[in-house]
């Protein structure tokens, strides 16, 4: 792990370690302040396993932009997540900052993604939004 200090290097990951995001998923460890040092980008995969729900978030001040690998997934967004939007494996998301949503796995196929932000940090800028969770069928 690196950290702000490292000294300018090109850096090669592989996503194979995964940790714990606020909003409810595993993401692989990736391109971000904590493990090459970066300062202004995070990217990670992530997979969301079928019937798999992330809590409502958004991130403060950050946009995110999401490559679908495979699989197909609903989006809920708006400021009461009351927007939906389907995505299908080779679609690009873009989450302007501060955007409320709740991506969804409802089919029987994992989803993968690949997941960048503005934010160098991996959690810094997620803020939960619990109020907005009965806004999305189960």
């Amino acid at each position: 792990m690196s950290s702000p200090n490292t000294p300018r290097q090109c850096r090669r990951l592989r996503a194979e370690k995964t940790y714990g995001g606020k909003q409810g998923f595993d993401y692989f460890e990736g391109v971000a302040r904590e493990t090459v040092g970066a300062s202004g980008i995070c990217m990670h995969l992530l997979t969301i396993p079928p019937g798999g729900r992330a809590k409502a978030h958004k991130h403060d001040s950050h946009e995110t932009a999401i490559y679908v690998l495979s699989g197909k997934a609903v989006m809920y967004w708006g400021e009461r997540l009351e927007i939906m939007m389907e995505t299908d494996a080779g679609d690009m998301v873009y989450i302007p900052a501060n955007m409320p949503h709740l991506p969804v796995n409802r089919s029987s196929e994992p989803v993968t993604a690949v997941i960048a932000r503005t934010d160098p940090n991996e959690q810094e800028s997620v803020t939960l939004l619990p109020d907005l969770e009965a806004q999305v069928p189960a």
